[in-house]
């Protein structure tokens, strides 16, 4: 059920993403009516959170059952007595699956109001308070305790103190002001914490702050496919060429049972700081994170031992995983986007010289997984084309577990090659309208299937660089 408009984008940018779905090969096969619609349900979702919250296990330090008995637990408290069920996902037995209660209805709008910025009520509809430096605006009268609803200001209009605001905003729900309009916009000292408690949502998701930091990691569920694909074995020597926050790099560690060296690059401190607090947090020691630029990765000679610090020898790792920067827009919820045509399409060059890094690192029989959180034909299907015609060392490879669907039309690739990839595209099924009934009345393998579709908009592709021209393809 769609309760909120379309995601929001610059018209050059909508009309160059449905050029790239709307294309020769895709409109070949199923027709100008069919895909505009499709085109059209994508964008809608986008603007709404995925179906279910999802979590990852930390299976270095605890099991699966401890941490989901201990879920149970938090969610009835946080929840106030309401049951939701918890699923371990069959196919990622790290996985647990929460459902997303709404859209809500019958939520009483209050006279006192408080508006947020647009990435903060992003945060709101997958179940985060709202924290104090989010808020934008707040009645004149709004006093601590007060009942409060919230707003998104989807267009970034608001100006900062605002009493009021008739601008475009979207209801989000219903909470509890832990702080006065005053304390909010005083001049004084910017505050901090939690700054609505919300207690009645649009979208009931749980909040994970603060909750179980050593055994989970909040992760979506493509995000989570990425390391199984990748299937890093104990020993090995792996690298994470863009790693930063650090979800993909612990969850490989993970999964080599912590024995081997996994390198972890970013080229921005904090955020290479944060991959070593996320590290830190569950227990991994294999992980070795260094601030550095990935397209500078590579050592062209034997200069001096650098103590395993990049940039490296070619051919010096055994599996690397390039979780690319891009454009993003396969991010949910996501209700506007103001960035330019320019700003969209700039992604492109840099993923080529990373990947080009990445595939001379790489040993001879090696695997490279690319994977991007964006929509678009160019940064994903054109991308692996392009490598394919670029580095003849390289063939494109099937996928385990294949969650998501088989890749896009429109590249040039043939259908067992597009067999061979996943995208995972929302658009799929319907908007679902999920209430405590219809959970109790829903079967757990159609549960499952609905998180499988109903996720953010995802890329995988997955490479093994051949070990002598012989086993090229001809």
């Amino acid at each position: 059920m769609s309760v909120f408009p379309k995601i929001l984008l610059r018209p050059e940018v909508e009309k160059y993403l449905k050029e790239g779905f709307i294309n020769k090969e895709v409109l070949t096969s199923s027709g100008q009516q069919e895909v505009e619609r499709k085109f059209e349900t994508l964008l809608r979702h986008l603007s709404h959170p995925p179906s279910f919250t999802t979590v990852r296990v930390n299976t270095h330090l605890t099991s699966v059952q401890y941490v989901k008995n201990l879920l149970l637990d938090e969610l009835l408290k946080q929840f106030n007595g309401l049951s939701v069920p918890i699923l371990q996902h069959p196919d990622l037995q790290d996985i647990l699956l929460i459902p997303v209660i709404g859209p809500r209805k019958n939520i009483k709008k209050q006279q006192c109001e408080a508006v947020v910025g647009s990435q903060c009520g992003n945060a709101v509809l997958r179940g985060a308070q709202v924290f104090a430096p989010g808020i934008v605006s707040a009645s004149k009268f709004m006093k601590a305790g007060d009942i409060v609803s919230v707003y998104s200001d989807i267009k970034g209009k608001c100006k900062k103190g605002a009493k009021e605001f008739d601008g475009s905003k979207i209801f989000l729900g219903n909470g509890i002001s832990q702080v006065s309009r005053n304390e909010l916009f005083s001049g004084l000292p910017e505050l901090k914490g939690i700054g609505i408690r919300m207690t009645e949502p649009i979208y009931l998701s749980p909040s994970f702050d603060s909750v179980l930091p050593n055994y989970l990691f909040l992760q979506n569920l493509p995000s989570a496919v990425v390391a199984h694909v990748l299937n890093p074995q104990p020993g090995e020597k792996i690298l994470d060429l863009c790693a930063a926050p650090g979800g993909k790099t612990t969850h490989i560690a993970t999964l080599m049972h912590d024995q081997g060296e996994v390198i972890a690059l970013d080229k921005t401190f904090n955020k290479i700081e944060k991959v070593k607090q996320n590290a830190f947090l569950l227990g991994l020691n294999s992980i070795r994170a260094f601030c550095f630029d990935g397209t500078k990765a590579l050592k062209h000679e034997m200069v001096e031992d650098s103590e395993g610090k990049p940039p490296f020898l070619p051919e010096s790792f055994d599996r690397i995983l390039l979780d690319a920067p891009c454009s993003g827009l396969g991010q949910r919820p996501n209700m506007a986007c103001t960035w330019t045509l320019k700003e969209v399409t700039s992604y492109l060059p840099l993923q080529r010289k990373l990947f080009s890094v990445a595939v001379q690192l790489l040993k001879p029989g090696g695997v490279l997984v690319y994977s991007t959180c964006t929509i678009t034909l160019a940064e994903n299907e054109e991308q692996v084309a392009w490598a394919l015609k670029s580095f003849p060392c390289l063939q494109l490879q099937p996928q385990e577990p294949q969650i998501g669907g088989e890749g896009m039309m429109g590249a040039g690739l043939s259908f067992e090659q597009l067999k061979w990839l996943q995208r995972f595209d929302p658009s799929v099924v319907p908007l679902p309208d999920t209430d405590t009934n219809a959970l109790r009345e829903t079967r757990i393998e159609d549960m499952i299937g609905l998180a499988n579709k109903d996720c953010i908009g995802f890329f995988i592709a997955k490479f093994i660089k051949c070990k002598n021209s012989e086993e090229q393809d001809p």
